[in-house]
């Protein structure tokens, strides 16, 4: 399975900058909403409702070449925990750990109901090499989550150390006062 996510997103989670993957949910969600069916599954990047102006990232930030009918996956993530944050003043917490501004993940927060919004603390693995995939019509939409024909096999190296990704998950669970 892969997880849709912003290009920009998704190579933050792969250069060490965030650490959380924080949804909504797409509009295909259906009514029960989003939910991190999956705890380990492929970064899917997209750019489809991404600007670098809703991020924190400094203009001229480098992403990947897009490529023409097809898209480059490089990261997996395994979601190690997850609460959906239901209080926005839990919101502040969240901002050492994501490179979206403020008011995107307010909006986020606020969008239908009910109000609040889901946090996945992802441990991100770097693919030995890149999977390079024929861009299909089943992939497009505004759903979280797209299956994937069988994986190359590669070798993953977590992005973050053993000890630097126990330091985040504790801090971040401190915050939110989930510990």
């Amino acid at each position: 399975m892969a997880f849709k996510e912003w290009a920009v997103v998704c190579e933050a989670l792969g250069s060490g900058r965030q650490s959380v993957i924080l949804r909504k949910g797409g509009i295909a969600e259906g009514r029960a909403g989003f939910a991190f069916l999956h705890r380990e599954f492929f970064l899917f990047p997209t750019r489809f409702h991404e600007t670098l102006e809703k991020t924190t990232l400094p203009p001229g930030f480098a992403l990947p070449a897009e490529r023409e009918g097809e898209v480059e996956i490089r990261f997996t993530a395994k979601i190690e925990w997850a609460v959906f944050l239901s209080d926005s003043e839990q919101l502040g917490g969240l901002s050492d750990f994501h490179i979206l501004r403020r008011e995107v993940v307010e909006e986020r927060f606020r969008f239908g109901e009910p109000s609040g919004i889901h946090v996945g603390f992802a441990r991100i693995y770097r693919m030995s090499s890149p999977w390079i995939l024929p861009m299909e019509k089943r992939f497009g939409g505004c759903r979280s989550w797209v299956e994937l024909p069988a994986a190359p096999e590669v070798s993953m190296e977590p992005v973050l150390s053993e000890e630097e990704n126990q330091r985040r998950s504790e801090s971040l669970r401190e915050l939110l006062r989930l510990a």
